[in-house]
């Protein structure tokens, strides 16, 4: 074929590409999503039609219809607003709208009938899910939170390491640590060392919906309800809790992909020899990789950015550490132990069934009631640990024990009783 012949051939095929119909709906995602930066060829993918289709109707600015009538008459044209309109209070149901027609049009149609009927309103609906306006927060306006698991390995184990990642909003710089769960004392106790490690606190901290953070989160009317606990934490240093939309983890972009950069560079192919040798290479990792690389959105080492960011953060006024010192009540079990983050720790075994308070400072745990003090234990680490006062038991266990001269607190395993259950179950009552 002459060269002239393929130029032809290009032309008509050109022209047949710019001629494909589409509807309103359509031209109106086109329109959209070349207002928010996306490409002819990128919209032109994400719509399913030719590139210059987009071309043609954002030269022309709009949906026009062609010249030469209206066309064949579709089945549902006289019910198209109110197809519309269903279909987007059904939230993207075709086979609900062609109940609904059936039962309130007496309309009897197929399902793809209807599905023809609203695909391009299905195609904006994707288009409007899959594009993200970047937002960028001014210096020290905001701080994102998340965690991410991993499997590491730790004292020669594979173990799940659960990663919290705190990124600033304009500088980008990180703060890592990792724990052993997602519970809300580590939500917590991660963004406390963060302020500390950033010199200050961002006006607001923005988190996922976790439960140990949030109690509701409605989608219809974007009204949140934080727990207790953190809402004290948010007012005790003075920034404003936010939680991203459910199901929207981009509104949290910059931490989510955070997350992903700690994963692959920070943790990928080692092995630590503690949880403490952990933390200790996250935070050589964060000062001499992470803060000092070239970001790829902002083109600025993080480090740099924070040096014009870190005077916008509200100032630390030496608070000290509001999970220094948490008070509590709780109920003492028919074993005389109460449970404090998943351990457990004696009292006199004549306070079982009452309502003790709890006081947990600097690693020391004091248990009193009506106004009394009546255990003192040093808080134990990891989980499912038991610590007994001997003392708290006697009058209960065979043997001697008033030759124990000491209350310091060991941990053992609950002595063998003298009496069957039945009987202190008798004396609790």
């Amino acid at each position: 074929m002459s060269n002239t012949g393929t130029r032809t051939t290009a032309l008509r095929t050109r022209r047949r590409e710019v001629a494909t119909m589409e509807t309103p709906d359509d031209v109106a995602a086109m329109l959209r999503l070349s207002a928010a930066g996306w490409g002819a060829k990128r919209i032109a993918r994400e719509l399913g039609c030719a590139r210059n289709t987009v071309r043609h109707y954002l030269r022309q600015g709009g949906w026009k219809a062609y010249g030469g009538g209206e066309g064949r008459k579709k089945a549902l044209d006289e019910h198209a607003d109110w197809v519309r309109k269903e279909f987007e209070r059904h939230k993207g149901n075709a086979e609900v709208v062609r109940q609904e027609l059936k039962r309130q049009k007496k309309v009897s149609v197929s399902l793809r009938t209807v599905e023809r009927a609203v695909e391009g309103r299905r195609r904006q609906l994707r288009a409007e899910t899959a594009a993200t306006v970047r937002f960028e927060t001014p210096p020290g306006e905001q701080l994102q939170a998340d965690f991410g698991e991993l499997l590491v390995e730790i004292e020669g184990k594979r173990v799940k390491a659960h990663l919290c990642v705190l990124t600033l909003g304009y500088s980008r710089r990180l703060f890592v640590c990792a724990y052993a769960n997602e519970r809300q004392v580590n939500w917590l106790d991660a963004m406390e060392r963060a302020f500390y490690r950033f010199g200050g606190v961002p006006a607001q901290v923005l988190v996922d919906n976790a439960r140990a953070l949030v109690s509701m989160h409605d989608i219809q009317t974007s009204e949140v309800v934080f727990t207790e606990r953190f809402t004290q934490f948010a007012t005790y240093w003075g920034f404003r809790p936010r939680a991203c939309a459910p199901y929207r983890a981009r509104t949290k972009g910059k931490d989510e992909r955070g997350v992903g950069y700690v994963k692959r560079n920070a943790i990928a192919g080692r092995s630590f020899e503690s949880w403490a040798a952990l933390d200790a290479w996250l935070e050589e990792w964060s000062r001499d990789v992470a803060d000092v690389r070239i970001h790829g959105t902002t083109g600025e080492r993080p480090i740099d950015r924070f040096e014009r960011e870190q005077g916008e953060l509200l100032p630390l006024r030496d608070r000290p550490p509001f999970l220094a010192e948490r008070e509590f009540e709780r109920k003492v079990h028919n074993d005389a132990c109460v449970e404090v983050a998943a351990n457990w720790y004696s009292v006199p075994w004549r306070l079982v069934g009452t309502i003790v308070v709890v006081r947990v400072r600097d690693q020391a745990i004091t248990i009193s009631h009506a106004g009394e003090i009546v255990a003192r234990h040093n808080q134990v680490e990891g989980r499912h640990q038991r610590t007994v006062d001997p003392l708290h038991w006697e009058g209960l266990t065979r043997g001697p024990a008033a030759g124990l001269d000491t209350l310091e607190p060991v941990t053992a395993t609950p002595p063998e009783f003298a009496r069957s259950l039945e009987a202190y179950a008798e004396v609790a009552a």
